[in-house]
């Protein structure tokens, strides 16, 4: 199949050279000449495991090709994928200008019968507004020319973007005419060999799955979140709770971890974009309200609690904190909406000193933050973390699993260690020489034996517990 695809971001390129993989003839187009002209000299703009290969392997086989002209492009493919950016309006709504200029491009240049397929996020609605379009661009052409507006929503997750493709859970087809039907199963269709995946659907209900998606998955995220606080209140370990809960077949463990919060492209904006669309037809939505606010407070918890621990040790000013991982998740480069920048600033607020490193997400992180003369960028976990104060752990990289915490320790001249992601054993780390404070968890100090540890936290879990119980009922008599 001769396929076009409109955007060359993470969404675009990885379907484009996925496509290709699977043998079909593709043509990437943007409107960015830099961009295309890296990628024609083999430079990929994104971080994304093994796209570069799939891509290098493509382009040689010449079944990939990079354009930014719209009558190439369109001229040479029956189908052509939109996957351009869908940012947030100051009002919350999903900004289609890109969009729109997507379809009148096609338009004013396709020669006879195109399928037009939305694979950005797009809201309810999105693909008739695209047919309108085409139609008001051809009509200015003075030509009658058949085509097919179809949906079909990506669900992809950064940092797995190729795998996600290559062997989907699902695909979803929104599509109303029996030709765009059966041309989209066969695009697919090498991709289903080992059993069917393709769910057919109407336009509508397809444009708003992948919103409800990304909205249960964010639900998820903030209700572990929101456990998590109350764990640290009454002494219950959250890493526990996950397993007995996730243990359920109905619920399942995926997305059950707490840290701090969600970031990233997909998640803010597609809740933002819901609750706005919501709100224009009148339907109230509390619960995406609420995931909203939860994730937004869990993105200073870690920041709160550093400020916590070094209250009565004279406050962060002076102090110098040591950041590992800057990407809103492992395996991107992606900053957007990223825990780490909230946490920075924080403790830049604070008069603390940061040192920070990433393994792929510097350069992107360095756009995003302004100069700073207390912020520092270094180039490796051990740079980073020599004559620190504390290590504060942002984004769980594979790297940093297995960390060499006697070095690590030993470089250092404070013994904290903050850790966002509930990556290690509490007790563990105690015994290693640690003060460690996580998400949900015990907070264990160096100084704690196996025995006081778990004793000491229960004890104060308990009496926060009956604290909190104290304010509500306003009486001194507590069982």
């Amino acid at each position: 199949m001769d396929i076009l695809v409109v955007g060359t971001g993470y969404v675009g390129l990885v379907s484009g050279a996925c496509f290709a993989e699977m043998g079909h003839h593709v043509i990437c187009l943007d409107k960015n000449q830099q961009k295309i002209d890296d990628l024609n000299r083999g430079i990929i703009p994104i971080y994304e495991p093994g796209l570069a290969e799939i891509v290098a392997r493509n382009v040689k086989a010449k079944r990939l090709h990079f354009t930014t002209d719209y009558a190439v492009g369109v001229a040479a493919s029956l189908v052509c994928f939109i996957t351009v950016d869908t940012p947030t309006t100051a009002e919350g709504y999903a900004d289609l200008k890109a969009i729109r200029e997507v379809a009148k491009s096609i338009a004013r240049h396709m020669p006879d019968y195109r399928i037009i397929v939305n694979k950005s996020t797009v809201p309810v609605g999105t693909a008739s507004e695209v047919g309108a379009i085409m139609r008001v661009a051809l009509e200015e052409r003075g030509v009658s020319i058949p085509f097919d507006v179809v949906s079909n929503p990506e669900f992809l997750k950064e940092g797995n973007a190729v795998n996600d493709f290559m062997k989907p859970d699902r695909v979803v087809i929104g599509v109303e005419s029996a030709q765009a039907a059966a041309i989209m199963k066969e695009i697919y269709s090498s991709f289903m060999l080992s059993y069917e995946r393709i769910i057919l659907m109407d336009i509508t209900s397809a444009e708003l799955t992948k919103y409800a998606a990304n909205c249960m998955l964010a639900t998820r995220i903030s209700f572990m979140n929101e456990l998590a606080g109350f764990c640290e209140l009454t002494g219950a370990d959250i890493t526990k709770v996950r397993k007995g809960i996730g243990a359920d077949k109905r619920i399942g463990y995926q997305f059950l971890y707490a840290g701090m919060g969600y970031g990233g492209s997909c998640f803010p904006k597609d809740i933002r974009a819901l609750r706005a669309h919501a709100q224009a037809l009148g339907c109230a939505m509390p619960l995406l309200d609420a995931v909203e606010t939860i994730n937004m407070q869990q993105k200073s918890v870690l920041g709160q609690k550093i400020c916590a621990y070094y209250e009565d040790k004279g406050g962060l000013d002076q102090k110098t904190i040591a950041i590992l991982g800057l990407a809103f998740k492992p395996d991107t480069d992606d900053m957007r909406e990223a825990p780490s920048l909230i946490l920075i600033q924080q403790l830049l607020a604070k008069g603390a000193t940061v040192r920070l490193f990433d393994p792929v997400a510097m350069s992107n992180a360095k756009n995003m933050l302004a100069a700073h003369p207390r912020i520092s960028w270094c180039a490796d976990e051990q740079e980073a973390t020599r004559g620190v104060d504390a290590v504060a752990l942002v984004t769980e990289w594979k790297q940093f699993r297995f960390l060499d915490f006697s070095n690590i320790l030993g470089s250092m001249t404070g013994n904290a260690f903050f850790d966002g992601r509930n990556q290690y054993d509490p007790l563990e780390m105690s015994r290693r020489g640690f003060d460690y404070v996580s998400i949900g968890q015990p907070t264990a100090y160096a100084s704690s034996s196996a025995e006081n540890f778990s004793q000491d936290y229960a004890s104060a879990g308990v009496n926060a517990y009956k604290a909190e119980m104290h304010t509500i009922l306003n009486t001194d008599e507590i069982p």
